[in-house]
């Protein structure tokens, strides 16, 4: 029998924590409507002092977990998407298995900047393809706001903080129908973070945070986005219409918008979590696909196309029949 992957459950967690555009306002020369215009987001989350990545991530998996109707006993694999990890190493990936409890369970972790997610669910689902695990946990879990200078007007407005996780199980009809993943190093300078341990050798203050040309940044996403689009819907011989949601990366309103216009999708068809939760990285897919699905929105036997841009650059694409 010819083996697929499915989402069998789905889990999310954002801190209690709620930074307004007011709120930065008071720290850097920006406004609401500054904002608000520019990137789609009013408000993001932030974590408390003593939240971490894997501390976030747990919450989302076991929500994940519980909605599958397993254990997390049941679980082969952990894949775990970060660009803020707890530690350099062990992995998060480890720190959320033994949070978990779970015993002879490989677990590692998945850097790919924004679009870390859609790279750890396609390679979950190479492996349960290929018959070497039947459950699998993956997650995208970010302290954004940890890794932004709040002095820098440019990036402190992005960014947030959360976790959204799913349990992909094997299955004898397909659920995730494919992946498509790409990377593009010509382009690092662009958007990146330094090298932690590097920096206490002598790196200044300035070095620690993220560093984006927004610009560039955009236009490449834009255009990226869209020859993805065309990819997945060729290699499933699909049209636009037959999809029924789109769960994007939450980067930029601008970016989401181009992106629905392109497969001609209304707006009530995409899920768009921006406006409240910011950019949360490689936490923003799922945890906006876990949004819709626990509101009613997303539906079992509904094909929904799920995508990511991020530093790298690197950018992926999934479509899934939910």
């Amino acid at each position: 029998m010819r083996l697929y992957s499915r989402i069998a459950g789905t889990g999310g967690y954002l801190p209690e924590t709620v930074r307004t555009n007011y709120d930065i306002a008071r720290m850097v020369d920006t406004t609401n409507e500054w904002i608000l215009e520019r990137t789609g987001i009013s408000s993001r989350r932030i974590a408390a002092p003593h939240e971490t990545a894997s501390s976030m991530a747990e919450f989302a998996s076991l929500q994940a977990i519980e909605a599958s109707g397993g254990s997390a006993e049941d679980m082969d694999m952990i894949i775990l998407a970060t660009s803020s990890p707890d530690r350099v190493f062990p992995s998060t990936a480890c720190l959320l298995q033994q949070r978990l409890n779970i015993r002879n369970c490989a677990s590692f972790d998945v850097q790919a900047a924004c679009s870390g997610f859609i790279f750890a669910l396609s390679i979950a689902d190479q492996y349960i393809r290929s018959g070497h695990a039947k459950r699998v946990l993956v997650v995208g879990s970010e302290i954004n706001s940890r890794l932004v200078d709040w002095t820098d007007r440019t990036t402190c407005i992005l960014f947030g903080d959360g976790a959204g996780a799913v349990v992909l199980e094997v299955s004898g009809e397909p659920g995730v129908m494919s992946t498509h993943i790409s990377s593009e190093g010509r382009y690092k300078d662009l958007l990146y973070l330094p090298n932690p341990p590097r920096e206490k050798s002598g790196c200044g203050d300035g070095e620690r945070y993220i560093k984006m040309q927004g610009n560039d940044v955009f236009k490449i996403a834009v255009n990226t986005l869209g020859k993805i689009v065309d990819e997945t819907l060729a290699a499933n011989n699909l049209e636009k219409s037959d999809i029924d949601w789109l769960v994007p990366h939450q980067a930029n309103i601008r970016i989401i918008l181009a992106t629905a216009k392109k497969l001609k999708l209304p707006m009530e068809r995409v899920v768009c979590t921006i406006e409240t939760q910011g950019n949360t990285s490689s936490a923003s897919v799922p945890l906006a696909f876990n949004e819709a699905v626990r509101d009613g929105r997303i539906q079992r036997g509904q094909t929904v196309l799920m995508e990511a841009f991020g530093g790298g650059f690197a950018w992926g694409s999934a479509l899934v029949r939910y």
